[in-house]
């Protein structure tokens, strides 16, 4: 049942991928980068609990943090650009 859990959270992570490529706007690249980090936290805590390791949970949660700081660190750098792109119009 957990090898099902890992196989359609690799999906999942390909189809994000996907809309990452061909996402319209920068902020729906984002969100599906995003959202590709938030599965591979998923997918470290269940490759950790199929390999017995608790530690991988951890690994997992460190994973997490950076993925939020980077978030929010490109987001802040795409509205700053913005920022100074209206003021010099």
């Amino acid at each position: 049942m957990f090898y099902a859990a890992a196989a359609a959270l690799i999906v999942a992570m390909l189809l994000a991928l996907v809309r990452a490529f061909a996402g319209p706007t920068v902020y729906d690249r984002i969100l599906a980068v995003n959202h590709v980090g938030a599965q591979t936290v998923l997918l470290i805590a269940v490759m950790g609990f199929l390999t017995g390791r608790p530690d991988f949970l951890d690994i997992s949660l460190l994973y997490a943090l950076i993925n939020f700081i980077a978030t929010i660190a490109v987001l802040r750098y795409i509205k700053r650009d913005r920022a100074k792109a209206d003021t010099e119009s």
